[in-house]
């Protein structure tokens, strides 16, 4: 019977080694889309984490790819630090895709260390006083996690533990070790080629924000204001890997995300090579346990710079050892509809640097009118004197000089003077729509006062009834529109002042003269 199989068995191990798949190395890309979402948890007001982004990214890289007859394994170098490799898809291919994989080690000085186990390096020592260096070749004989032994002509030795300078001399990279991430597929061609391919995936460690800049007009301490509105879009990349000549988009909107990014964008590992020699201390304390392949933290990145509101040029802000900004202003981003979500797309290819911010204008309204108007709140409970706030109403309509999505972000209000355009005032921005009314708060007024008081209270059967007044005074020399808010679903009718519901508040409005006074009055009637 082992006669009758011997032959078989001979046959078929040629036919075996046939299908050994043949590594072939994907070109770089010679396209690239980068199409970044910002964190889906942050709320209005929340800022970019800058050190640790929650947002992600969509890459797609257009490459070349020649292909040997039969089964091949092909390489991506090259790619996010921060790809989910499960969302990865690859384009273009006749085969498709029988495997894909993610490396687990990138090249460092533990993995060449690792790689090299068994074969042979070049060992150079110092002499101590003459300062001679003598090199000798050696054979790497353990692994990277503890002391490291070489084997050379004198017998086996610990490297670094001899007291005197050395270092190793490696003649080779091993094999599937890489200086960037690589993703690699398996694939077939029965008859092989040159093929351009597309690889599309979801990668951890981006986010992007807007930032708005107003600035009054001149003369606009009036109702009426007119401003200019500009905006930039800030995106940051926190991967190491930068993406040169990329087309950019940005999606704004909430967006529905259940998977959980971080941990399946586990990044390749670095690891440093860490040599123990004992004893270097004592045998109380132990050894000290350096770290060969490590390195200094990297300083925080600088704070992002507001815009100023004359800035339409292109320019560099760079910070030693840090991340930098790069405001792009040569061009705008422009708008289009991604379902229920907004796309804002640069017209031109910029490059997304790794550990970098960037800054591009997509807005810049010249003209965009609103009202200013002072608001506070008078009920029973709040009966007391208080500053009244000031909010910047307007519509988000060409009307009104918009007509745009504008996304969330921050905003800086900045005012004409004799001393050139100062700040007046921040706030936060929520998603809004074109068509939507936009209020946004410019903040406490120093010469318009509100006095509430409860002028009567009775109680008629089992519920509370009485007369209160606001005494609202205006120091402005203009007259000055006023909203005040007399219910917040506390429970009481108004009786006596006319009304509307505003956001879930029932609010007053009316005009207060300048430099005058305007007292208004009204019953309250508590609910059942």
């Amino acid at each position: 019977m082992l006669r009758r199989l011997l032959p078989a068995l001979l046959l078929l191990a040629p036919v075996n080694g046939a299908h050994a798949r043949e590594i072939v190395d994907a070109s770089d890309p010679v396209a690239l889309a980068v199409t970044v979402y910002r964190d889906p948890n942050r709320g209005v007001g929340g800022e970019m984490e800058r050190d640790w982004p929650q947002g992600f990214a969509m890459i797609s890289e257009t490459r070349t790819v020649t292909l040997p007859p039969g089964q091949s394994t092909i390489r991506f170098t090259g790619v996010a630090e921060g790809m989910v490799g499960v969302s990865a898809i690859v384009t273009g291919l006749p085969g498709g895709t029988i495997e894909k994989n993610r490396n687990a080690d990138l090249l460092s000085p533990a993995s060449l260390v690792d790689g090299m186990l068994g074969n042979r390096v070049t060992v150079t020592r110092t002499i101590p006083g003459s300062g001679e260096m003598v090199s000798e070749s050696a054979v790497v004989r353990t692994r990277a996690d503890g002391g490291l032994v070489l084997q050379t002509g004198d017998g086996f030795e610990a490297v670094r533990c001899s007291g005197v300078p050395e270092r190793l001399t490696f003649d080779r990279v091993p094999d599937g070790l890489s200086a960037q991430p690589v993703f690699t597929i398996d694939t077939q061609d029965p008859a092989g080629g040159t093929y351009t391919v597309t690889l599309t995936y979801l990668a951890w460690g981006f986010d992007w924000e807007a930032n708005y800049v107003a600035t009054f007009a001149e003369g606009g301490n009036g109702r009426d204001v007119s401003l200019r509105l500009m905006s930039w879009l800030t995106i940051l990349n926190d991967n190491n890997q930068s993406f040169a000549d990329a087309e950019l988009m940005a999606v704004a909107g909430t967006l529905n995300v259940v998977s959980d990014f971080e941990d399946l964008a586990e990044p390749p590992a670095a690891r440093p090579l860490r040599l123990t020699c004992y004893p270097l201390g004592s045998s109380l304390s132990g050894s000290p346990v350096p770290n060969y392949g490590g390195g200094m933290p990297l300083p925080a990145p600088p704070p992002l710079a507001m815009a100023a509101p004359a800035m339409m040029r292109s320019e560099l802000a760079e910070a030693d050892g840090a991340a930098s900004i790069v405001v792009t202003g040569s061009y705008k981003a422009s708008e289009e509809n991604l379902g229920e979500l907004k796309l804002y797309r640069v017209p031109e290819r910029v490059t997304v640097s790794a550990q970098g911010l960037k800054q591009v204008a997509f807005l810049d309204q010249g003209e965009v009118r609103g009202e200013q108007v002072y608001t506070g709140a008078c009920w029973p409970e709040n009966d007391s004197q208080q500053a009244a706030d000031i909010l910047l109403v307007t519509e988000n309509s060409e009307d009104k000089g918009l007509g745009v999505a504008l996304p969330m972000g921050n905003i800086a209000f900045f005012e004409p003077s004799s001393h050139g355009e100062l700040l007046v005032g921040e706030d936060s921005l929520r998603d809004y729509a074109s068509g939507q009314d936009i209020e946004i708060e410019l903040g406490r007024s120093n010469q318009v006062f509100i006095a509430c008081e409860v002028t009567d209270i009775e109680e008629v059967g089992d519920r509370w009834q009485g007369d209160m007044q606001a005494v609202i005074t205006n120091a402005n020399p203009t007259s000055i529109a006023m909203r005040l808010r007399v219910e917040a679903g506390t429970g009481y009718d108004i009786k006596g002042l006319r009304t509307r519901l505003h956001n879930g508040e029932r609010i007053a409005e009316f005009t207060v003269p300048a430099n005058g006074t305007r007292t208004v009055k009204w019953r309250y009637i508590e609910n059942d």
